[in-house]
């Protein structure tokens, strides 16, 4: 080999080496599957609820409906028209709490929620302020039935009233007090001889205790082929793939589980293609 091919090789070499160092720096560290942390389960969907350009417009759609709906019921007259309402992931968006969990690898706990709560920061999730105002202007009572706790009451009417959430006070918002249940609550509106057109929530329970605890997944599926002719008609569902009742379900309503028997639990409700013919 002369001096020159010996020169040419030596910079071939060093200019390898240097790119093989270069995508060494540059390629993301694997990680192994034992590193994966507990509440990373949570990313896509808290993805979706805050960066999807769908979710937005799902919000609005449902909103949108709700309005016509509710135009269409004033147009008839109606004596004391009024809207039953859900309060988180219906009015507040609380996805930054769900984001927090996955960060700091935290699982949800009543106490970091109060926090949050207390916080009184959530945003409004969209549609949700038009349409409540246009309610309120056209003389619709509202009436917030949360399963928030009765403790974050001063703080949750703070948060709405500073997104201008209309009758947003403690005689128009009923929290939590011993069951998540909402029939007792939703029964003390009636009897206010109220006409309610329109129950809007991002959980079926919202509308009808049918769905709640302890009805199973099969019977929760069921249960809306029953009632189908009703949505979007006397109810108006919000995208929340967060959290709900559709998840305890999943758990049977079980908060013993570990993080290791939830994922097992959540894998025996996929359906996946069998792929028979690879």
């Amino acid at each position: 080999m002369n001096k020159i091919s010996a020169i040419a090789l030596s910079i071939f070499i060093a200019l390898t080496a240097c790119e093989e160092i270069a995508v060494q720096q540059t390629e993301p560290a694997r990680k192994d599957s034992t590193e994966i942390k507990s509440q990373d389960y949570l990313i896509h969907s808290t993805l979706y609820a805050q960066s999807a350009a769908e979710y937005k417009a799902l919000c609005y759609q449902a909103y949108e409906l709700a309005g016509i709906q509710l135009e269409r019921a004033l147009a008839k007259g109606v004596k004391k028209p009024t809207v039953i309402l859900d309060l988180d992931e219906t009015v507040l968006d609380n996805s930054p709490y769900t984001a927090w969990q996955i960060v700091t690898n935290n699982p949800y706990s009543p106490d970091t929620w109060a926090k949050w709560v207390e916080d009184a920061s959530a945003e409004a999730v969209p549609g949700s302020i038009e349409f409540l105002t246009w309610a309120h202007s056209h003389g619709v009572e509202l009436y917030y039935i949360s399963n928030r706790s009765t403790d974050g009451l001063k703080a949750t009417i703070k948060n709405l009233q500073s997104l201008g959430v209309p009758q947003a006070d403690s005689s128009h918002i009923f929290l939590k007090t011993n069951t998540s249940d909402k029939s007792e609550r939703r029964a003390k509106v009636k009897a206010g001889s109220a006409d309610i057109i329109l129950y809007i929530g991002d959980n079926l329970g919202d509308y009808s205790e049918v769905w709640d605890k302890p009805a199973n997944v099969k019977e929760r599926l069921n249960n809306v082929q029953v009632h189908r002719d009703e949505m979007g008609v006397n109810f108006i569902v919000l995208p929340n793939s967060l959290y709900g009742t559709w998840e305890g379900a999943v758990y049977n309503y079980d908060r013993s589980f570990n993080n290791t028997e939830r994922d097992s639990l959540r894998r025996i409700y996929l359906d996946p293609w069998g792929a028979d013919a690879l």
